[in-house]
């Protein structure tokens, strides 16, 4: 399993470390049944029922950190998850990446913003 690093991912140094200004959403699976006297009854859904998403930029990097991270979330094919570390976080998780956008901003120089989806698997 790969790992998002600059080591693994081929950028400059700091390369992979995403601007501050991220963005992360929880949103548990919990089950709702509403009865008819207006009560209500929830229930969590499954062992694993609290996937984090977080939505990530790299903001004017260079056009090779930018090549190399999207080579990065192009070899995953959107199915092949990886470890990643956020950050302040002492532990890292297994993510995908689904889509991702590049903005050309001026000669040389780009911007990314992804969105990695926490998934459990062995």
């Amino acid at each position: 399993m790969a790992t998002f690093n600059d080591a693994t991912v081929g950028t400059s140094t700091g390369g992979t470390t995403p601007d501050f200004g991220l963005t992360k959403k929880s949103q548990p699976a919990v089950s709702t049944t509403k009865f008819g006297d207006g009560y209500e009854q929830r229930a969590v859904f499954g062992l694993n029922q609290s996937p984090k998403e977080w939505t990530l930029e790299w903001s004017n990097r260079t056009n090779a950190d930018i090549a190399a991270i999207e080579a990065f979330f192009e070899s995953q094919d959107g199915t092949t998850s990886f470890t990643w570390t956020p950050p302040d976080d002492a532990s890292s998780y297994k993510f995908v990446v689904s889509s991702w956008n590049t903005q050309f901003n001026y000669a040389g120089i780009a911007t990314l913003s992804a969105t990695f989806r926490e998934v459990f698997e062995p």
